[in-house]
């Protein structure tokens, strides 16, 4: 389906608007990948708050003009999906996962900060913890001292009542 000249600049547009926010932009080439297994990506990425999208190289080219993922005009060759997040791992973490249980999906490359990532780059970058797992962590270590502490006033408090 061919788009027409307003369709192209609202493409741009709508992809320039979602680079504005991002921190990260993942691209992978989907050769041969059935609708079903797209549908299942597309589920996961709306899951993690990841903007998951096949637009027309040229188009993306243009929206990331200007923009700290200027670099990875040259990555944008062949059939790509193109994920882009403000989470920083986010973007990664859902390519990196699905190409793992399809082989149709195949990582590519990233952008991260400014600097181009090759796909095992981006395989660390969806190695690291997200946002999320990170706080929960933080969480859980800062609540270990506080819940060790009363088990021990509950324990001696137990004790006293027995020796009384």
């Amino acid at each position: 389906m061919s788009l027409n000249l307003e369709d192209k600049k609202a493409v741009v547009s709508e992809v320039a608007a979602q680079l504005k926010d991002a921190q990260t932009l993942v691209i992978a080439e989907y050769r041969g990948i059935e609708v079903s297994s797209m549908t299942k990506l597309r589920a996961q990425a709306r899951e993690q708050g990841v903007y998951l999208r096949v637009v027309k190289n040229t188009l993306v080219r243009r929206a990331v003009e200007g923009t700290s993922f200027a670099g990875l005009a040259d990555q944008m060759v062949g059939p790509l999906v193109y994920a882009i997040s403000a989470d920083p791992v986010a973007a990664a973490k859902v390519l990196h996962q699905f190409a793992k249980a399809d082989d149709k999906i195949v990582v590519k490359a990233g952008s991260y900060e400014g600097n181009v990532l090759n796909a095992a780059q981006v395989a660390e970058l969806a190695s690291i913890p997200s946002r999320e797992e990170l706080l929960s962590k933080l969480l859980y270590v800062m609540q270990a001292p506080v819940a060790g502490f009363a088990r021990a006033l509950a324990a001696l408090a137990e004790k006293q009542a027995e020796a009384a």
